[in-house]
């Protein structure tokens, strides 16, 4: 049988966006790999997308819809399913209001075309949605403030890096495309730093792990500067040229000594020395910042500390350098197309506070619809979340299987992977557009978002005005990028680079701020104190094995394993592999214990992303809680205590 060779883009949830080649033969899909001609992934790819195609062809997946009746789902067809659920918005809109109706978008699926299922909503009236992220708006709204807009360097510019700093990151787990870039750095004698309090995959790639307390990374960004400053290797003219707030900032380094801050955040001095060495005397420092510093509620706080350690070090429009957190992935997209300018004054509930939104909503939600997202498993509180969705009258929910999400739907419309659609997709870790093209005919009855929200717009009289062809919205959708000389055919024919992405950002020492300069912290504020009666921190991190809840049942069978330090575990009367509970004010979970000498002795690590109905979502313990800044989710804001289990 003759193989066909598709070049398409991986969608999920992370920042590589790797380019991939799909393997055809008869329309199914028999490889999937890396794409060597990608600039980025060069041809690798992890583990997640080298189990892809079990997902796709998976015995659980859903392949038609489904209506549950009396309890249990039937099949139904998609006339049936798109009929009802078209009338009972109608109904709602009629006799109540559209701000009964609940539309939340996930993050499972970031692409061009998924501008146009919020559209459909805006379009229907002042229907609620949600806001707040569960992933890096925290760091955005941190950078925005220091830089004026958050523009990182793009992975290829570590090419020009002599030693790195890797915060609070894990790409051995989530970023593979950085592990050739270190790996470079060292060869050319530099030196790669992790900076995580949990003893990540990363660690033994790394020239130096320190390990902060959880949470207190701000204070070792400032002893760091505190260092530069008293050896005077400051880079003084950015500091003071291109900075305001400067003498401000500079109280706060000197609000204490480097002993006090090595003490605060319970760092040997030795090691903030060590740390402090690298960045004066091998420059370009490339500050490469992760996920986990968002994770708590004062993030901005931490975020900035860093933001101004690396203006400190000389690392700011500097190739090689740079503070980088993320890009912005719908940068190539005209954002009008989400509609939200029709409706300026609707409700809005905050995602990662569902189930509090959801309880004291007034209007009640009625209809709640819900794609490329599973909030029972990702959002804090499940619990809280599980039981508010469950008293939503209709509820509707698109996905590929009954996860803890799913199984609560009312109507349940199986839809395509990336490999069965036609898309665009820019990345939120690197510059570069990549293509979906179609690879394969949907599985079974499953349809694309596009594909259901255009057929359920024909239902509606903004029919005219709504459904179009595919072509046609992704050429409204990529206007801006069309205008800046970039074809939508350059583009499926391997991707091209964002053509707004500076080679290295702030080059000229220009920023996008009301003074034009750089705003350094001016105040620095933690909270004070942590809740005594829970003594661990809960690190609730992302696993190397599946990305968020994109788990099957199946693989569920084993209860999660939880990474406590040894004599803490044996404090607590565990033995390595025994079943523990833990628990704290929202719920209790069931765990194996898995020991690690050298992991810090206040924090337990458990993976997230698992489901309910096999007992392992960690997110049935997480705090409910926003961000000062930028609306995230301070999962690691959530403390718990451990106990032995006994008689199970």
């Amino acid at each position: 049988m003759k193989q066909k060779i598709i070049k398409t883009t991986c969608t999920r949830d992370c920042p590589n966006t790797c380019g991939l080649l799909a393997v055809v033969e008869n329309n199914r899909v028999v490889k999937l790999t890396g794409n060597k001609e990608h600039p980025i992934n060069e041809g690798r790819s992890c583990i997640k997308c080298s189990h892809y195609l079990e997902r796709v062809y998976n015995k659980e997946r859903v392949l038609h819809p489904l209506k549950k009746v009396n309890g249990k789902f039937k099949r139904i067809s998609w006339e049936e399913a798109l009929d009802e659920i078209a009338d009972k918005m109608k109904k709602i809109c009629k006799v109540k209001t559209p701000e009964s109706i609940l539309y939340y978008q996930g993050f499972g699926a970031r692409t061009a075309l998924k501008l146009v299922n919020r559209r459909f909503f805006n379009l229907l009236g002042n229907t609620t949605i949600t806001k707040g992220t569960i992933c890096g708006g925290t760091g955005q709204g941190s950078q925005d403030l220091d830089f004026g807009n958050r523009i990182s360097h793009d992975p290829r510019d570590y090419g020009n890096s002599n030693s790195m700093i890797l915060w609070g990151r894990n790409p051995a787990a989530t970023g593979i495309n950085l592990l050739s870039r270190m790996t470079n750095i060292k060869k050319r004698g530099g030196r790669v730093i992790l900076i995580d309090p949990v003893n990540t995959e990363t660690a033994p790639l790394c020239s130096m792990h320190i390990k902060p307390k959880a949470g207190s990374d701000s204070y070792l960004a400032l002893a760091l500067s505190r260092i530069l400053h008293d050896e005077g290797a400051e880079d003084k003219e950015f500091l003071k040229e291109h900075c305001i707030n400067y003498e401000e900032y500079k109280k706060i380094v000197y609000s204490h000594t480097v002993d006090e801050y090595s003490e605060l955040c319970d760092v040997p001095v030795e090691q903030i020395l060590e740390a402090a060495e690298v960045i004066k005397h091998m420059k370009p420092t490339a500050f490469v910042l992760g996920w986990g510093l968002h994770r708590w509620e004062y993030a901005h706080t931490t975020l900035r500390a860093i933001d101004a350690l690396g203006a400190a070090a000389g690392s700011i429009g500097v190739s090689g350098g740079g503070v980088s957190q993320g890009f912005e992935e719908y940068a190539p997209y005209d954002w009008n197309i989400w509609g939200d300018q029709l409706q300026p004054k609707r409700r809005k509930f905050y995602m990662q506070l569902l189930g509090e939104e959801l309880n004291k909503a007034d209007p009640k939600i009625e209809i709640a619809m819900i794609t490329a997202g599973n909030p029972v498993s990702m959002l804090p509180d499940a619990n809280a979340v599980k039981k508010a969705l469950s008293q939503i009258p209709f509820l509707v929910v698109a996905g590929h299987f009954l996860d803890d999400t799913g199984i609560l739907a009312d109507i349940f419309l199986p839809v395509t992977t990336f490999l069965e659609e036609k898309d665009i997709v820019a990345a939120y870790g690197h510059d570069f557009i990549g293509p979906l093209n179609q690879a394969i005919s949907p599985v079974g009855e499953c349809k694309s978002d596009f594909h259901i929200f255009m057929e359920l717009g024909k239902r509606f009289d903004f029919a005219n005005e709504y459904v179009k062809p595919l072509d046609q919205w992704l050429k409204i959708i990529m206007k801006p990028t069309i205008e800046r000389g970039i074809s939508l055919e350059e583009i499926f024919q391997g991707g091209t680079n964002n053509p707004e992405a500076p080679k290295v950002p702030y080059e000229d020492k220009k920023f996008p701020t009301p003074t034009g300069k750089f705003q350094l912290m001016k105040e620095f504020e933690l909270p004070k104190g942590r809740d005594q009666d829970y003594p661990y921190q809960l690190m609730s991190i992302a696993s190397r094995e599946w990305l968020c809840s994109e788990v099957t049942l199946s693989e569920q069978k084993e209860l999660l394993p939880m990474k406590i330090n040894q004599e803490e575990g044996i404090k607590l009367g565990l033995k390595d592999g025994d079943k523990c509970i833990v628990e704290n004010q929202f719920g209790s979970i069931e765990c194996i214990a898995k020991f690690d000498k050298t992991q810090r002795r206040d924090l337990v690590v458990i993976p997230r992303g698992g489901w309910g109905q096999a007992k392992r979502n960690v997110n049935e313990l997480t705090r409910p809680l926003v961000s000062k800044v930028g609306a995230g989710t301070p999962y690691y804001e959530t403390r718990v205590i451990v106990r032995k289990m006994y008689g199970r």
